[in-house]
């Protein structure tokens, strides 16, 4: 029996340094801000906190909330009690979000504003980068995992008649399941808090390559084993670039023909509003009302590659039609005695992003945007993303390619919880 309890107490040991090894993969990494882990809590039963840098005055406890009792004043109110575990994650648990049926209910865990307004959690303003890395396994949807994004609830829909709470949007930076292509890491972010390029909706958000399966959160514990995925984003504020990756990578995504997309027409049409303001005179198809700060025009001087598409010489006139591609756009020219007479926007390139502004600064009045995982506050109040939520890292840097790779290799081989070692 001695022997026994020996060999079992050096199992535990191995998994104590296992988990050790791997939460200090992640807090040792450069730029980190937060990382909760499912794992950590206050106290045995208490609220999940994060590991934060050494000397960090906040450990960003997580309350449970349901924001539709919060701001509609209807639903039951949630507890940590309709947050099943797993028992087992890339760092020993895992927390899931269902697929709630009562419409008037949907829990979230979330820091409140109150305890996170200008505390390193709070990225914003002129210069500041952010990272949001999120292990996790997707049963279905495309919505948030994880990031401060307050959508607002004053949208005129038809989920926002007779709201008991009318608030402006209030998004910073977020990290969803795809959006534009559901499955994808896709992240967002925002200059104002609000909406872009004259659509009710912030749209300044990019897509990985490639997309995450979908797996029933029921699944036997081999096939959830192997079914983990390492979500991120990240924004640089030096190169202006948003960026999407899934298992550390990212790779290139593009939408050919804007125009046609229900959304990313409004961004396509801000792309055609700046270049026309920059010819003198009223231009035809030109808004002259059009917002200046919500142009978007990425740089387009020096094109990275040139196909000619026609070309033809009649009546002593050479007319040419170029196919220019720059790191963000695809541009048909169209040229007359090597003189440009018409661009047209032809691909925006999804991944990565170019973001001209600074992350929203929410202004010091309590107004501010929480913290959340597994939802976000937002008025049409879907279901969204349910699965497996094993850990959710904040850095204030956009990490490396190579870091990323290291986070996701976290993810090959989970660790029971703590209680099963």
């Amino acid at each position: 029996m001695r022997r026994l309890l020996l060999c079992l107490a050096g199992v535990a040991g191995l998994y104590a340094d296992a988990y050790t090894e791997r939460v200090q993969a992640v807090t040792s990494t450069p730029g980190l801000v937060a990382f909760w882990d499912f794992t950590k809590r206050e106290a045995p039963g208490g609220r999940f906190t994060a590991h934060v840098p050494p000397g960090a005055k906040h450990d960003y406890a997580l309350d449970a909330g349901n924001y539709v009792k919060d701001l509609w004043g209807q639903g039951p109110a949630a507890s940590y009690a309709d947050f099943a575990l797993l028992g087992a994650g890339p760092f020993g648990e895992a927390i899931r979000i269902k697929a709630e049926t009562n419409p008037d209910f949907r829990p979230l865990l979330f820091v409140p504003r109150a305890r996170l307004h200008d505390t390193p959690l709070d990225i914003k303003g002129a210069g500041k980068a952010v990272t949001v890395v999120v292990w996790a396994i997707r049963e279905s949807g495309n919505h948030a995992l994880a990031g401060i994004w307050h959508e607002g609830t004053d949208l005129k829909e038809k989920s926002t008649e007779g709201i008991a709470k009318v608030e402006r949007g209030q998004r910073q930076y977020a990290l969803f399941a795809g959006l534009n292509k559901e499955g994808a890491a896709c992240g967002h972010v925002s200059e104002n808090g609000a909406s872009s390029f004259l659509n009710k909706y912030a749209l300044h958000k990019c897509n990985s390559a490639e997309a995450s399966p979908k797996v029933p959160a029921d699944a036997d514990a081999a096939t959830l084993a192997k079914s983990w995925r390492t979500f991120a984003m990240t924004f640089d504020s030096r190169t202006r670039e948003l960026t999407g990756w899934l298992d550390g990578a990212s790779g290139d995504r593009w939408l050919e023909n804007p125009q046609k997309d229900r959304l990313l027409s409004f961004a396509a049409n801000a792309w055609l509003q700046g270049r026309l303001a920059q010819i003198p005179g009223l231009q035809e198809g030109e808004d002259p009302k059009f917002p200046a700060e919500q142009y978007y025009n990425p740089p387009e001087e020096t094109p990275l590659k040139v196909t000619v598409l026609a070309e033809v010489l009649a009546e002593g006139r050479a007319r040419r039609e170029e196919l220019r591609e720059y790191r963000y756009t695809k541009v048909k020219v169209t040229l007359v005695n090597d003189r440009e007479t018409g661009r047209e926007l032809v691909a925006l390139r999804l991944n990565p992003w170019w973001f001209p502004h600074d992350l929203y600064t929410p202004k010091a009045d309590g107004t501010g945007g929480p913290f959340t995982i597994g939802r976000v506050i937002h008025s049409s109040r879907s279901v969204g993303f349910t699965g497996w939520i094993g850990g959710v890292a904040v850095f204030d840097r956009a990490l490396t390619a190579a870091e990323l790779a290291r986070l996701h290799a976290l993810a090959a081989t989970p660790l029971p919880a703590p209680a099963a070692k």
